[in-house]
């Protein structure tokens, strides 16, 4: 089967790509640097030219408001009219749990309206919503620097290792399209701020962690069903603690 995956050289789409290798299937590794650019069009017929399936795990270099939006809708319709021509199966994307939950964030929003130009279009789709990953957990923690003084909301988050992601996406990339949503979560839920004091205290890092319930994340606050998988949601294996202490050690 040959599938084409879209952000293929980042954290989850190499990660597909080896995987998908592995299993047999003839993977094509799209990125700019292949020379092949949703914004654009550029390489996009050749790159899908009898593919099955596409997965589409590329991201915008920039998270202003404006601009991420931009990217979604435009890279959204040049792939999918352009997948619409090849005769493609199945459109695979990767979204955020809780997207739809937050609408006062400009990225959030900017995924919404990527998921919706999927499900408009005719192309046979599923969409997986993952929540945050456990290797951006320190991205979030800066994020949240004040000064030296790290301010967090203690809303839940439930964490997943982006290779359980990878791992999902590559089974769902060679099943049937779903045409709705499937949502993937870690096995644990923490108050955001006592997750960055355990990933601080891992590092040795000394900064105090501030519980405040008005600090925002990706411009919107947040409660406790902000950042978690919904009850029906498959859980990864991967303990957020176990992957950290891991990391540790591999680094």
């Amino acid at each position: 089967m040959k599938i084409v995956v879209i952000g293929g050289s980042g954290l989850i789409g190499s990660n597909i790509v080896k995987r998908l290798r592995v299993n047999g299937h003839e993977v094509v590794a799209a990125s700019p640097s292949t020379g092949v650019n949703t914004l654009t069009g550029q390489g996009l017929a050749e790159a899908l030219a009898g593919a099955h399936a596409v997965v589409d795990v590329a991201n915008s270099p920039s998270f202003e408001d404006r601009a991420v939006l931009e990217f979604f809708e435009t890279s959204g319709r040049n792939l999918l009219a352009a997948e619409a021509a090849a005769g493609v199966e199945h459109h695979l994307a990767l979204s955020i749990a809780g997207s739809d939950r937050l609408p006062e964030s400009g990225y959030l929003r900017a995924k919404v309206a990527q998921e919706k130009l999927i499900t408009a279009s005719k192309i046979p789709y599923t969409i997986l919503r993952a929540t945050q990953f456990f290797e951006f957990v320190g991205g979030i923690i800066d994020a949240g620097d004040d000064n030296g003084t790290i301010h967090l909301s203690p809303a839940l988050i439930q964490p997943v290792a982006s290779d359980d992601v990878s791992a999902l996406l590559a089974d769902l990339a060679v099943g049937a399209p779903t045409n709705g949503y499937v949502e993937i979560g870690g096995p644990d839920r923490f108050p955001l701020d006592e997750l960055a004091r355990k990933f601080l205290a891992a590092h040795g890092d000394k900064r105090p962690v501030v519980a405040d319930v008005h600090a925002r994340y990706f411009g919107t606050e947040l409660d406790d069903s902000s950042l978690v998988a919904h009850d029906n949601a498959r859980i990864g294996p991967t303990r957020f603690l176990n992957w950290l202490n891991g990391s540790l050690g591999r680094g």
